[in-house]
């Protein structure tokens, strides 16, 4: 029995000892510094040599020795001297230190071992010190060793066949290790501290020269020489080469090339920093062509080496606020070019589009960047569709429109691996082979922000109070969220660029959003598949298991979900909504309007947290346990219970009324006493869905108390549905479909529960905007009603406090501009759906391209119709709309009921399955797609089209009839 404790005591002990970051303690408790934010990001004795210098190392190298020799020994505790459990205890040690200390645990192993085992221990040194010494190869002796000593073992051990199998796995795992993780003995020497130095100079060896065909690390060479590496790695045709750090020897390559006439090499630049997403330094420094022998060789090595000194490079870099680091170089077998040229991979100058922007010449690919001779321009389309593909071009010239479309097809490829960021790629062809001479970011589209999600969390134009309260209760959040599970490595993170306006409407930062989720080693599309129901690709293993503490973290938050949302609910918001209901508003001064406004934004960051994580929980639970969406109830979302109750209404309003004018339907309910019945219970039907609007997350729009006509009007849609398919018996028979009390339903119920009470908050802090709107109007300070919404909370504090006068001067102006900006906005029928860059110019039409007559989108209802389109856009005229009409809409919230109820099929811009057009669509049986990119301005009234609720696709008709 102590055997059985001993081993769970092993298992569980050692790797939380391993984990301990002992070492970046030290190294922040004597120098200051981070480990794992700098450098190679290891937490490893070397980095602690080589950042915190030789006394912050030998600290690094007891620390690291004592857990060592502490696992052997804790192994003994339970298990005889020189047990396989000793390696077990080492083998469980080097895990935890490698996935949650990120470092590869060769001390701990060095002194483990040294305990467990003296005389192999002793033999393999010895090995490895001499071999270090005649080989000078570091990586040699560092793999050489972890063959050696498990072949020791065996030699002296031969009977003890545990022990066998036990080494042979510590030196796989350590191996293993090795592979991925970075050496932080490849970081630039002169950046060491300065007692390390020669340390470092010494134990670098003897280093092989690098090629494009090893894994480089772009703080070693600079992110040219790493990007080409990768891509080739990726399988796509680059031109042999090879790298020279900042601290190699040239020599050593000059003596193994033999550059000439006929085979001539191109040296050229790769600094430390260029190429990256900050900055592209493009012309900055020194390309040498055409270089055909040693001494030319030699000479262009020194001269690109010297051009990182250049006055206009150190201008540059300090313009831009970049450190002075190094000068990498590659040297590449020069690509004999029938046709050449660049590439872009969104259009730089519009930056927006789907438009890849291609611009070539016969000849070298120096004719098209010197700009010192105008090249051809191509624009080119890659529509995909399911598994099908195809590219549309524009422009004509000398260069083949073949070749063309393959850049295209290249470019699109490459922009994909590199998770959506517009590339600019250098490219040339030499009569049988497309070359990627060059890849990097476009700089100057960055970031990218995205309206796919934005578009479901708060649609249509916004007001700027609106934005000024959601922005940080929803950054906020979000920054909560991500800080839990990335821990130390949140730093450098400005989680309140997470959202921002353009067109006075909201968008997500894409590129943040992706690179925090590279972070928590997930995918950087996780979002998209978590709320929209988007493919996700499979995270990187490394990224994932050291993020794996943070994501337990966030785990066992999804797991006491209920339970907390529960203690919540009962004792923060039902007594808040209580106090809230019961008060006169109008009794209320500013000042206290702006304590009850407080009062309300305190309960709504509590809820925003569940607004967040109950809709993420639902979908990741319905992904992982393949619940199908037919299998779901929504009744608790309170747009799908006052759908219901109102139909169930407007069945008995049938049945009073058989024959009604749908103008007058309530003048004529109110004739009878059983009409009257059902004016009540729709009066108390307000009373309970009142806190509803037609954008339910956005306060400047009136609430359905407030303005009672979109449900009149729903209620009047629904009564003529009542007697056709599709209407109040399709729901009862989705009623009648057996909840699913698993996991999965107590998600959806939990989101339905979070839904009503974000919503009734929102309303309330609405009613108390409007009663403080209604003192400013009676007093001169506002003008027209709605003002209030055109100021930012901040500016409304200010104003009741009295402290800014200025304000108060230029309220007229501020109010007026910005009406102005929103009413221009409110004009634009169709925003990008992705921007790139901060200062996007005027938003174009999107490009009517698509693939043999078919529109993709995400399925979000099961079915097929057939159909005339009819767009709306908005809502301020409901069309005459009825079961042969496919409604096409930019996004869909509660307000749209009245259409989707009546429509025959629907399509939307944006959403995903999870929005309230496709939760509406599946609870009326009708074939809905989501995400169709452009379709209020490709589709035209009158367009016959089909679609397939269950594979997304829209089969687009040339039958057009004019409405």
């Amino acid at each position: 029995m102590i055997e059985l404790w001993g081993a769970l005591v092993i298992l569980i002990a050692c790797p939380v000892l391993g984990a301990l970051p002992v070492i970046a303690w030290i190294t922040y408790a004597l120098k200051g510094r981070q480990l794992s934010q700098i450098g190679t990001k290891n937490i490893s004795v070397s980095a602690a040599f080589y950042h915190g210098g030789t006394w912050v190392g030998l600290l690094a190298v007891l620390s690291e020795a004592i857990k060592g020799i502490a696992a052997v020994l804790l192994s003994r505790v339970f298990f005889p001297e020189g047990s396989p459990w000793e390696l077990v205890a080492l083998i469980a040690l080097i895990l935890g230190r490698y996935g949650m200390g990120r470092g590869a645990g060769t001390t701990n192993v060095v002194w483990g071992f040294f305990v467990h085992d003296p005389l192999v221990a002793v033999f393999t040194s010895l090995l490895a010190i001499i071999s270090f010494t005649v080989l000078r190869s570091r990586q040699l002796v560092k793999f050489g060793v972890l063959f050696v000593f498990p072949l020791f073992v065996i030699l002296l051990n031969s009977d003890n066949f545990p022990k066998i199998i036990a080494a042979i796995v510590l030196a796989g795992v350590l191996g293993w290790i090795y592979t991925k993780i970075p050496d932080d003995l490849n970081l630039p020497v002169p950046e060491a501290d300065t007692d390390s130095q020669a340390t470092f100079v010494y134990l670098r060896g003897d280093r092989p020269i690098l090629s494009l065909d090893d894994e480089l690390d772009a703080a070693v060479v600079g992110q040219k020489a790493a990007t080409l590496s990768q891509i080739k790695r990726w399988g796509y045709s680059v031109p042999k080469g090879w790298v020279l750090s900042p601290i190699d020897d040239p020599e050593e390559l000059i003596a193994i090339l033999q550059p000439s006439d006929l085979s001539p090499v191109v040296v050229r630049s790769s600094a430390i920093g260029e190429d990256s997403e900050q900055a592209s330094a493009a012309g900055q420094y020194e390309t040498i062509l055409n270089v055909t022998s040693k001494q030319e060789l030699q000479a262009a090595i020194a001269q690109v080496q010297a051009s990182y000194n250049y006055p206009s490079a150190v201008q540059y870099r300090r313009d831009r606020g970049l450190p002075d680091t190094a000068m990498a170089v590659l040297v590449q077998q020069q690509v004999q070019s029938v046709y050449s040229g660049v590439a872009f991979s969104r259009d730089p100058i519009t930056q927006q589009g789907d438009a890849i922007v291609i611009e070539a010449l016969p000849g070298s690919p120096t004719q098209v960047v010197s700009g010192k001779v105008t090249p051809e321009q191509y624009r080119a389309f890659v529509v995909e569709t399911e598994n099908i593909a195809s590219v549309q071009l524009e422009g004509e010239g000398q260069v083949p429109p073949a070749l063309i479309k393959q850049v295209a097809y290249l470019v699109r490829r490459l922009e994909k691996q590199y998770h959506g960021l517009p590339q600019d790629i250098e490219w040339s062809y030499d009569s049988q082979t497309l070359w990627v001479l060059q890849a990097r970011p476009i700089t100057t589209l960055l970031p990218i922000w995205t309206r796919k999600i934005a578009a479901e969390v708060i649609p249509g134009v916004i007001h700027p109070l609106t934005w000024s309260i959601n922005r940080p209760l929803t950054c906020g959040v979000w920054g909560d969220i991500f800080t839990l599970v990335l821990g130390d490595r949140a730093l450098g993170l400005d989680f309140t660029e997470t959202a921002t306006l353009h067109y006075s409407q909201a968008y997500f930062n894409a590129s943040l959003l992706g690179q925090i989720f590279l972070r928590m080693g997930l995918p950087p599309e996780s979002l998209e598949f978590l709320t929209r129901g988007a493919k996700m690709s499979k995270p990187p293993l490394q990224s994932t298991w050291e993020n794996l503490p943070g994501l337990l973290r966030l785990l066992r938050q999804e797991l006491t979900l209920e339970k907390d949302f529960k203690r919540d609910y009962s004792s923060l918001f039902i007594p808040g909504l209580s106090q809230l209901a019961h008060e006169s508003i109008d009794d209320l001064q500013p000042p206290q309007l702006l304590e009850r406004v407080d009062f309300i934004l305190e309960l709504l960051r509590r809820g925003t947290y569940y607004s967040i994580l109950a809709p993420l929980s639902a979908a990741l639970r319905q992904a992982v346990f393949r619940v199908k969406d037919g299998q779901i109830d929504n009744s608790f979302a309170p747009e799908v219970a006052a759908l219901r109750s109102l139909s169930a209404l407007a069945a008995d309003a049938k049945q009073v009324l058989p024959e009604f004018e749908p103008d007058k339907i309530f003048e004529q309910l109110a004739q009878t006493p059983e009409g009257e019945k059902i004016l009540d219970e729709f009066n108390e039907l307000l009373e309970d869905y009142g806190y509803l609007s037609d954008v339910g997350t956005n306060i400047a729009i009136p609430t359905w108390k407030e303005d009672p006509r979109p449900i009149k009007q729903l209620f009047v849609q629904l009564m003529r549905n009542a007697a056709e398919t599709g209407g109040v018996d399709s729901i009862n028979r989705v009623l009648s479909i057996k909840r699913q009390r698993g996991i999965v339903q107590r998600r959806v119920d939990i989101k339905g529960r979070v839904t009503e009470i974000y919503s009734r908050l929102l309303a309330e802090l609405r009613w108390r905007f409007v009663a403080l709107e209604e003192i400013w109007l009676k007093c001169g300070l506002l003008k027209e009603t709605g003002d209030i919404f055109f100021l930012e909370l901040d500016e409304i504090r200010r104003l009741i406090a009295g402290s800014d006068v200025e304000l108060s001067d230029r309220l007229y102006e501020i109010i007026k501009s910005r009406r102005s900006q929103f009413v221009q906005d409110s004009q634009f029928n169709q925003v990008p759906i992705l921007v790139y860059g901060n200062t996007p110019p005027h938003p174009l039409a999107p490009s009517a391209i698509y693939s043999d007559q078919i529109l993709q989108g995400i399925a979000a209802s099961h079915g097929q119709a057939e159909g005339r389109v009819k767009v709306v856009r908005n809502l301020q005229d409901l069309p005459e709309i009825d079961k042969e009409t496919i409604l096409v809409v930019p996004y869909t919230d509660s307000g749209w009921s009245p259409l989707l109820v009546r429509a025959g099929g629907l399509i939307a811009e944006a959403g995903g399955r999870l929005s309230h057009g496709a939760i509406v669509a599946r609870e009326y049986g009708i074939p809905a797609i989501m995400d169709v990119r452009g379709a209020t301005w490709i589709l035209q009234d009158g367009q016959r089209v089909r679609i397939d609720g269950s594979r997304g696709i829209v089969e687009l008709s040339n039958d057009l009839r004019p409405e």
